[in-house]
């Protein structure tokens, strides 16, 4: 009896594995970014509820991330708080629309520390209530339990972790 396995089958035994994973890992992406997406366009519809067009789903996101903080811009971006391109221009436009407040740190006067406004804290309370409505139905409407949340958060970490190594180590 010949057990020997062929060098080609082995070949395309890997390359069915490489395809299976390279079909869900694009799938995730596509997901991750619609995901993000529909947040901005959920946050956008409960802003249109109220007859708000003062601010933008994503000026919205960004106050609710500051909430009772004081940070600079650069804090907002390394902490991960901003999923766009410019945060500069936002916080600008969130200071000119009076949702901002910005004053210059007493150290060191090159730096801005921002923090919310009256109104921005308003801002920030919607999306916060927004969030809360979401939390008590979340289980019973959508299916997605404590269980599933954390295998989710666990999963999308470990992706997370990945990504930041692929940069740190050039993989």
């Amino acid at each position: 009896m010949n057990t020997k396995i062929k060098p080609q089958a082995v070949s395309n035994f890997r390359d069915q594995q490489d395809q299976g994973i390279r079909d869900l890992y694009m799938e995730s992406l596509h997901l991750v970014e619609r995901l993000h997406r529909r947040l901005l366009d959920v946050i956008k519809d409960e802003f249109d509820r109220q007859g708000r067009s003062d601010v933008n789903a994503i000026q919205a996101l960004l106050l609710f991330n500051i909430g009772n903080s004081e940070l600079t811009a650069g804090e907002l971006r390394s902490r991960g708080y901003y999923l766009g391109s410019n945060v500069s221009y936002n916080v600008k436009k969130l200071v000119d629309l009076g949702f901002i407040n910005h004053q210059r740190s007493r150290i060191d006067r090159r730096s801005v520390r921002i923090s919310l406004t009256e109104t921005g804290q308003d801002i920030a309370e919607t999306v916060a209530k927004l969030y809360e409505r979401h939390i008590t139905s979340i289980d019973k409407v959508g299916g997605i339990g404590t269980d599933e949340f954390t295998q989710m958060n666990k999963l999308l970490q470990r992706l997370d972790r990945f990504w930041n190594d692929t940069m740190l180590y050039k993989l």
